[in-house]
């Protein structure tokens, strides 16, 4: 028995841990969007990269399955834009070891200081705006981070989870 109650206090934590979070304006009514349409780029760069592919074709695959078509960027009721925001991390690795020896109060010792890198990361924000308003009136924000050294094949499977994932949000309840 108290086996069974620990396996599902667990079971509940679990469903609690969440790789996406999600916000949206409360006032906004979302039946009413029906078209959407990748928002022009402000003066960013002419070409589309490799991530940024990944994520208008996760993007795409879950607005296609809410029932919303795509439509040109002047006549859409969403305007769909997206980012990675980076960020920069310390990260430690290895083994580290210490010597020392004292008596009472007193003491020596010495220690080794463990392998330090920084990893650059980075984490997908996508934001759906209303076209006519020019409001932000949902978002989505990933917990989980794209890394530098993770390979093509890791880097698509974890942005189709977390597109997938912000999406079954979509439209607030």
């Amino acid at each position: 028995m108290r086996y069974l109650v620990l396996v599902m206090c667990l079971g509940l934590l679990s469903g609690c841990a969440s790789i996406v979070s999600t916000d949206y304006d409360a006032g906004a009514t979302f039946s009413q969007y029906q078209t959407w349409a990748f928002a022009p780029d402000k003066g960013q760069s002419n070409y589309l990269s490799l991530d940024g592919a990944r994520v208008e074709t996760a993007l795409e695959r879950e607005l296609q399955g809410e029932s919303l078509k795509k439509a040109d960027p002047a006549t859409a009721d969403l305007l769909v834009t997206y980012r990675v925001e980076e960020a920069e991390k310390l990260e430690s690795s290895g083994f580290t070891y210490g010597l020392g020896f004292g008596r009472s109060n007193w003491g020596w010792g010495v220690a080794t200081a463990p392998d330090v890198r920084q990893v650059k990361q980075g984490k997908l924000v996508v934001e759906l705006v209303d076209r006519s308003t020019q409001k932000v009136v949902w978002r989505g924000l990933s917990r989980r981070y794209l890394d530098e050294r993770q390979s093509p094949e890791d880097r698509v499977e974890l942005i189709d989870e977390v597109v997938t994932a912000m999406f079954e949000r979509y439209p607030p309840a």
